[in-house]
């Protein structure tokens, strides 16, 4: 299953209530400027900023689905089965292949459209709840077909978890949802993207792992292989266990804590892995994750992929010309019987359909901002409780002049724990990971990975990635202090060489409240 380029998505500083208000507000958009009063730090301030905030966000709750613990892959197929033949569901978190991925999504919306064309008779009334590429997807099948569809969103634009932004204080668009394509899963996307004239580069995911003192460090295989032992002996166990457990119980998380001369031990190399693989591609940490299906959640590695700097949202815009989309429109009650369907709008408005496609995010879903009536049945909310929903947040950084002097295209730091990396429940070294970990303020370890734009741009930007409890925890945090965690992560790439940086200086987490 190809993991993970679907999903990573904007902030819109809404909250849940707003769903079933009379009219959704618009987002308030983070501003793309650094905070005038900045604490100190080696890293120079930034000449805009952008964030995400996935968690936050109620059009979303969350980024991707994940394999918790308990849940199955037949749940998945379970979600994806039409009700009464009148409501149908599509969305990554139903995909039979691609799970997470823009290809699953978008295929997903094509299954559902199939399934309803089958049976369906041409010219009836169809809903499609959800401008994503999923719904996207579907509403261009049928209509295609000789359906009559509208296509209902929620947001002030269509996209959903694609979300390019386009603005004077950056050179290019940035990509707020996914900026990557290829590989396996993604067989046609390339040449759709292509056809739309959107244009992408060649991203070979070439890593530059350092030591917090700007050490350049060789990523041994030893989390790695602890993970992959945890998995193995997990599938010998009656239950599923997380992974955190499986590392526990099968002794394969019993590392040393002692370090090596660069003050590396055995036990960070294994919070090293769950916090830059494991959780960059659950979205969630690892005592969450499914040891009997989690252990292919890891993003693939691979040197097929290609980086979207033409502006990803151009695919959906592309598929949905001509479609009638009514945005800036929640719906907040769908209910059906078995010869129709009728959705109540937050405006107080109602729309009667023959059938209706389903397509927002499962973090929706699980919650009651869409009322179902009748209930959906039980084996289908069984699987909405029991699949997971991870968050992977980004940000992204521009520079007057760059910083650092490495042409390495992903940057990762490898952090001392402490002793609670022993005995099977690892500390990540880099992003949250720990359940246990539950301090408010950011740190640099909530960082996770960072991608330097400039070798392939000339640009001086840098896309970094906050994933799991640390995506949740930092949604919370405002500009400034989150700013000021982002730059104490890059510090270990400074170079002085660039003169943009001090000489001498203390490599250091920041202060716990920002300077007044």
């Amino acid at each position: 299953m190809k993991r993970r380029t679907f999903l990573i998505g904007a902030a819109s500083g809404l909250t849940v209530a707003a769903l079933a208000a009379c009219t959704p507000p618009k987002p308030t958009p983070t501003p793309s400027v650094p905070p005038t009063t900045p604490p100190p730090s080696l890293v120079p301030q930034p000449e805009a900023m952008q964030r995400s905030n996935w968690s936050a966000d109620p059009f979303a709750r969350g980024s991707f689905s994940f394999p918790a613990v308990d849940a199955t892959p037949e749940q998945r197929a379970t979600l994806r089965e039409p009700i009464n033949a009148r409501l149908y569901f599509a969305g990554e978190a139903t995909a039979t292949e691609g799970v997470g991925t823009v290809a699953g999504a978008r295929d997903s919306g094509r299954r559902a459209a199939r399934e309803l064309d089958s049976e369906a008779e041409s010219g009836e009334r169809i809903a499609v709840i959800g401008a994503g590429i999923a719904g996207i997807s579907a509403a261009r099948m049928l209509s295609d077909s000789g359906y009559e569809v509208v296509v209902i969103e929620a947001r002030d634009r269509i996209g959903g978890r694609i979300d390019t932004r386009t603005s004077d204080s950056w050179p290019f668009p940035i990509e707020l949802g996914p900026s990557f394509v290829g590989g396996a899963g993604d067989t046609d996307l390339d040449e759709e993207l292509d056809e739309a004239g959107i244009s992408t580069l060649p991203f070979v995911r070439t890593t530059e792992t350092r030591t917090v003192d700007g050490t350049v460090a060789l990523v041994p295989p030893t989390g790695a292989e602890a993970v992959a032992a945890a998995v193995a002996w997990a599938t010998t166990t009656p239950e599923d266990l997380s992974i955190t457990k499986a590392l526990a119980e099968s002794g394969a998380g019993e590392l040393s804590t002692e370090p090596d001369e660069s003050g590396v031990s055995p036990a960070d190399w294994l919070g090293y892995d769950i916090a830059t693989s494991l959780e960059v591609g659950a979205g969630a940490s690892a005592g969450k994750v499914s040891a009997w299906y989690g252990g292919d959640v890891a993003p693939v590695q691979t040197t097929e992929d290609d980086i979207v700097l033409g502006g990803y949202a151009g695919l959906v815009s592309e598929a949905a010309q001509d479609l009638d989309v009514l945005v800036s429109n929640v719906v907040t009650r769908v209910s059906y019987t078995d010869d129709r369907v009728s959705l109540r709008l937050g405006t107080g408005e109602s729309l009667s359909v023959d059938r209706v496609v389903i397509t927002v995010p499962l973090g929706v879903l699980k919650t009651d901002a869409i009322e179902f009536a009748p209930p959906l049945p039980f084996a289908h909310r069984g699987a909405i409780a029991a699949l997971g929903m991870g968050t992977l947040d980004k940000v992204w950084l521009r520079f007057e002049k760059p910083f650092w002097t490495t042409d390495a295209p992903v940057w990762t730091t490898v952090r001392a724990t402490d002793a609670a990396a022993a005995a099977g429940t690892p500390k990540p070294s880099a992003g949250s990971g720990s359940d246990a970990e539950a301090t408010a303020e950011p740190k640099a370890s909530d960082f996770a990975t960072w991608f330097n734009l400039a070798p392939l741009t000339g640009e001086p930007v840098l896309m970094g990635l906050i994933a799991a409890d640390s995506a949740v925890r930092l949604a919370e945090v405002g500009d400034d202090e989150f700013l000021a965690a982002a730059l104490a992560s890059l510090e270990p790439f400074a170079d002085p060489a660039t003169g943009q940086v001090p000489e001498t200086g203390a490599l250091t987490e920041p202060p716990a409240e920002s300077p007044d």
